[in-house]
């Protein structure tokens, strides 16, 4: 009789992540965080290490590594997941590992003038999500991942499902993107019906519903707003079937448009975002609206946008412009 596999590390750090329905962006950070963890002390087992072990390993990243506060802490967030989710033991020796401190620093901010110059620039499904990130405050994942089912013409209204911290919240459609969406959703019928014709596999489920409603997957109303080409592996079930847009593909074409538009700041897909909460509140609109808009959990992360402002973070007038 054969006797089971026992699972390795690794593994188990993969299913205590799935259990707790994480990403599968914070799955392969903290599985490659952990993979360097263990490499760095010799592939001893972490039950035999401890905090001169963690601190070490965070101290050669920022030293010899030369990596950001903020990459710093999430290696020690993996680390710590490890010991406490995956193998069960106490930290009486948390208090003596201490996090990064994280600079304060302002994001990258385009004007509305600009904004509208790389606009300009992207065309095709690319401009048409940029327009939709950028007209709705949405992440790149949120836009990306939308489904059918959560996009409402009529109440020209956008529910974003599971965003940052796995909160769901509802943002405005903008009516100039009203026929061009009605469009893409037209495009995706067509793919979505070849695929029932071919018998392709439903798309990804949320977390267990899968096996609660097998046949959702299948179903018009949770397929992808913008469905890739093709059908790719899923990493998890390995299934082949069909995912959304790929955010990598997305967030090169604002690169090039944003050189294209010759703008003279750092651009990525997150700096829509960041000027779309600052246009709405040049325009007037309340802190606690944009803070509703974006998502955010505490209002102080919504403040940030008040220091970015072209009248100054108060409303302050120089005393030059006296």
């Amino acid at each position: 009789m054969v006797s089971p596999a026992v699972p390795t590390l690794l593994d188990a750090v993969r299913e205590a992540v799935r259990v707790r329905h994480y990403s599968l962006r914070t799955e392969r950070a903290y599985t490659l965080w952990i993979r360097r963890f263990v490499a760095f002390h010799r592939r001893r087992h972490p039950r035999e290490m401890g905090a001169g072990e963690v601190v070490a390993f965070l101290s050669s990243l920022a030293n010899v590594g030369n990596v950001a506060a903020a990459t710093q802490n999430q290696a020690l967030a993996a680390i710590l997941f490890l010991y406490r989710e995956v193998l069960g033991l106490q930290l009486p020796w948390l208090a003596e590992v201490v996090r990064a401190k994280k600079p304060r620093r302002l994001p990258s901010v385009l004007t509305q003038h600009e904004s509208r110059r790389l606009l300009d620039c992207m065309e095709g499904l690319h401009g048409l999500m940029a327009r939709l990130m950028y007209g709705t405050g949405m992440r790149i994942s949120e836009c990306l991942a939308l489904r059918v089912k959560d996009v409402d013409l009529a109440r020209r209204e956008i529910v974003v499902r599971q965003g940052k911290g796995g909160r769901d919240r509802v943002t405005m459609l903008p009516v100039s993107l009203v026929d061009p969406l009605r469009r893409q959703l037209a495009s995706a019928h067509a793919v979505y019906e070849r695929d029932r014709e071919a018998n392709v596999p439903g798309v990804e489920l949320p977390f267990a519903y899968g096996r609660k409603n097998p046949s959702a997957g299948r179903s018009w109303a949770w397929h992808w707003v913008f469905p890739q080409g093709h059908l790719s592996i899923d990493p998890r079930s390995g299934i082949r079937r069909r995912h959304h847009w790929f955010a990598q593909t997305l967030a090169r074409a604002i690169v090039v448009a944003a050189r294209d538009a010759r703008i003279d700041k750092p651009v990525s897909s997150h700096t829509l975002r960041h000027s779309f909460a600052t246009h709405l509140m040049e325009a007037g609109y309340d802190i606690r609206t944009v803070q509703e808009l974006l998502g955010h959990k505490d209002v102080s992360t919504t403040m940030i946008y008040t220091h970015v402002l072209n009248r100054g973070g108060r409303g302050v007038v120089s005393p030059l412009d006296r």
